[in-house]
């Protein structure tokens, strides 16, 4: 399976493999290492992890990041995030606006999202603003739900939902 095989096959012998390659100036090819004539494309900046807050913390004040945002905490204040995820043990008192947010967890205040996902342990004590929503079964939810083609921008306003006036 395995030969043994020369590492210089094919390499000048003698008295010409001690002798140093030096390329001449009629050479119509331009040097490899030329900066200018190489193309260095730049790697992909690689996606930073999320932040994770423990669920031995109680963060009061706002947070804003155009990252990833996973909570096991207590957060009174609001959020703002690209993936905000509230694990099972976290509570949020304050408005939460992110392109993908899910809920396993408790929020008491404004859910705001391209896509909501509440899980089977989710509470949800305020209005959901959404472009899509997925409510598992056994999720608690208290509030009004809005679907609005842009819900992260606060002024652009969904169609006012229908309300029942009493009889007099």
């Amino acid at each position: 399976m395995f030969s043994k095989s020369k590492i210089n096959d094919g390499a000048p012998t003698g008295t010409d493999a001690q002798k140093p390659s030096i390329p001449t100036s009629s050479s119509s090819v331009p040097p490899a290492s030329s900066p200018s004539s190489e193309f260095k494309a730049s790697a992909p900046k690689p996606k930073p992890p999320a932040s994770t807050l423990s669920a031995d913390l109680h963060v009061t004040g706002n947070m804003k990041t155009t990252g990833d945002i996973h909570v096991e905490g207590t957060v009174e204040g609001d959020i703002r995030a690209h993936l905000l995820t509230i694990g099972e043990s976290a509570t949020i008192k304050g408005e939460v606006i992110a392109d993908d947010v899910v809920i396993n967890g408790r929020i008491v205040g404004r859910v705001r999202g391209l896509k909501v996902r509440l899980t089977s342990t989710a509470r949800v004590e305020g209005d959901i603003i959404h472009k899509t929503i997925a409510i598992e079964s056994g999720a608690h939810f208290e509030g009004s739900v809005q679907r609005q083609d842009d819900p992260l921008n606060p002024s652009s306003k969904a169609a006012p939902a229908a309300k029942a006036n009493p009889a007099s």
